[in-house]
């Protein structure tokens, strides 16, 4: 198999797939945030989840989105991918308004971003290989070989060398987060979403989704969205923190900024303290 083109960052020949992973930006260039959410409200019937929603996501860094159960924070990300649209306000991706657009349209935006599902989303009947190769099928004109190859680096960035033919069943928990964010960088996506990535793991399995959200954005320039209720998690992999309260973003910051923030329901979370108040969040 010949090497790997200088501008792919994870295999051969795009044969139609998205460009490669974008490089980090130069030391001292700033660049304007990736996605943009402006004054974003969403509803379900009588349940108001996300309230005026503003947020800048900055390009080539990790931001950790925080809150209580129910603070809207998996909704965040499904209208960041397009799953779902505001009842009021505008999302941006690279300077383009996408709230708005056909699903047609919205294909380019999504090839661009990489979801971690919080269970993994795999196949069940379908082997390791052709679970991280699903999306290669679907969305490139590479060939057989050229798909394998992409396999076979993507599973290499997630220590998973050469496990092509196991079935999810035969996969620890680890294991199969591990082969879902393979399935997610596949495509070579600028943005990765990461829904409760450590949830149900062990101590040192997360930590090893933790190491593998700092690789790709140390190696790859990957720009990281981590929902968590993880705050060891958070702590390690957090270039920034944003925590929902009420709909609204309450606090953004580094960790330790919002561990000593001056609201104290922040303050709690951050504590893992239990106040009733918290309750009516």
């Amino acid at each position: 198999m010949p090497p790997a083109p200088a501008n792919s960052k994870l295999s051969g020949s795009t044969g139609g797939a998205p460009r490669a992973l974008a490089g980090g930006p130069e030391a001292g260039e700033e660049r304007p945030p990736i996605i943009q959410l402006r004054d974003v409200y969403k509803s379900f019937q009588s349940l108001h989840v996300l309230s005026g929603v503003d947020l800048d996501i900055p390009e080539g860094k990790t931001t950790v989105v925080l809150g209580p159960s129910g603070s809207g924070k998996s909704v965040m990300l499904k209208h960041i991918v397009g799953l779902l649209q505001p009842d009021k306000g505008e999302i941006y991706f690279d300077g383009q308004r996408i709230d708005n657009l056909k699903e047609r349209d919205l294909t380019d935006v999504r090839l661009q971003i990489g979801l971690l599902f919080q269970g993994g989303a795999l196949f069940d009947s379908l082997t390791v290989e052709e679970n991280i190769e699903f999306p290669l099928r679907e969305h490139t004109k590479l060939t057989r070989e050229e798909r394998h190859e992409r396999v076979a680096r993507a599973l290499e960035v997630v220590d998973l060398k050469g496990m092509f033919l196991k079935l999810p069943a035969q996969l620890s928990g680890g294991q199969r987060k591990r082969v879902a964010l393979a399935r997610a960088i596949a495509l070579e996506p600028r943005v990765v979403l990461y829904d409760e990535p450590t949830t149900g793991l062990d101590p040192i399995r997360s930590d090893g989704i933790n190491e593998l959200i700092l690789k790709l954005n140390r190696n790859m320039g990957v720009t990281s969205i981590v929902v968590t209720h993880d705050l060891v998690s958070a702590r390690k992999v957090a270039d920034r923190c944003v925590m929902l309260l009420h709909g609204k973003i309450a606090a953004e910051g580094t960790y330790d900024e919002l561990a000593h923030h001056e609201n104290a329901q922040v303050r709690h979370f951050f504590m893992g303290q239990y106040d009733h108040e918290d309750e009516n969040d």
